[in-house]
């Protein structure tokens, strides 16, 4: 009996710190805002679901610097306690990380466009009725199951590169995104591909005190024709106010005349907490476009949202 014992708290000992060496993380976000809308000439007044989400999040130490990791990521809406996607739709991956770098496999949003249109969507983290409205990716590519692989950072260097499983056409999406930090100077490229439809995109990010200004450029394929599309964004904080605008544009869709568009966002942050802040918006899309392809017509929002991380 004293020898099981005395094995049995070897066995416990040696197993503590592997359990030590192990965590799981909840985290979400709760982003709900009072609009007065109008699209192509209607009114109204609604609550919004600004891309709230709950999610899991883990990993394990391994020894050797190897770890095993996963995400699950649920989309739901708080104004109504909907969901608003497939159940953990938004990510669920697992993967493998040490000096090599990580292997992901699993369902993830496209890197490319975390690498451009979102690193420089700083109001509202490109959510809601104020999110680009302009840029585009391949159609079907998010959302879809992929496997992809992700460099160690090197002197500031990350790449990450993503093949989707073949469509029903036969087609399997590519994924490409790279960014580099410089100190205060933050770049970032992006291109995906799935079928006839690709888009590339280039971004940059400054940091100059109270100020942060940035933008992208992008090239694309996705609505039938060629399409150039541009945004610039700022933000100035003072002390727990941040003061927000952006400007995007794209041209016309090759083969389509009067689909080109406009997007104008002015918003204010007012930081009650580190993870809590009120927030007000106007957004307007233009209404060059005259074939309605981004809105109704002309649409514009006025905001009050409040917005909460834990």
């Amino acid at each position: 009996m004293y020898k099981l014992i005395t094995l049995a708290a070897l066995a416990s000992a040696m197993a503590a710190p592997a359990f030590a060496q192990s965590s799981v993380n909840i985290y979400g976000r709760l982003n709900v805002t009072l609009e007065r809308i109008n699209d192509g000439g209607t009114t109204r007044s609604d609550l919004v679901n600004n891309s709230s989400r709950i999610g899991f999040k883990g990993v394990e130490d391994l020894g050797g610097g190897l770890k095993a990791g996963f995400q699950l990521e649920h989309g739901f809406n708080p104004a109504n306690g909907a969901a608003s996607s497939t159940f953990w739709g938004r990510q669920a991956e697992v993967n493998l990380s040490g000096s090599f770098g990580m292997i992901r496999l699993g369902t993830f949003t496209s890197e490319a466009y975390f690498a451009t249109a979102d690193y420089v969507s700083m109001h509202n983290h490109d959510t809601g009725n104020s999110a680009d409205a302009l840029y585009t990716d391949a159609n079907g590519f998010n959302g879809a199951r992929k496997v992809a692989y992700r460099t160690p950072t090197m002197g500031g260097f990350v790449g990450e590169v993503a093949i989707q499983e073949a469509n029903i056409s036969g087609d399997r999406g590519l994924d490409l995104a790279a960014n580099y930090d410089m100190g205060k100077l933050h770049l970032g490229a992006g291109f995906s591909k799935l079928g006839d439809e690709k888009q590339v995109a280039v971004r940059a990010l400054y940091e100059m005190g109270p100020v942060v200004f940035g933008g992208y450029y992008q090239r694309d394929n996705v609505m039938g024709g060629a399409r150039n599309n541009y945004r610039l964004a700022a933000q100035y904080t003072m002390g727990a106010t941040e003061l927000h605008a952006n400007i995007g544009a794209s041209g016309d869709i090759k083969g389509l005349p009067s689909s080109s568009a406009h997007q104008i966002t002015l918003g204010v942050n007012q930081n009650l907490s580190k993870r809590t802040k009120v927030y007000a918006f106007y957004t307007r899309v233009g209404d060059d476009d005259k074939l309605h392809i981004y809105s109704n017509g002309n649409f514009t929002s006025v905001a009050f949202g409040v917005r909460h991380n834990f």
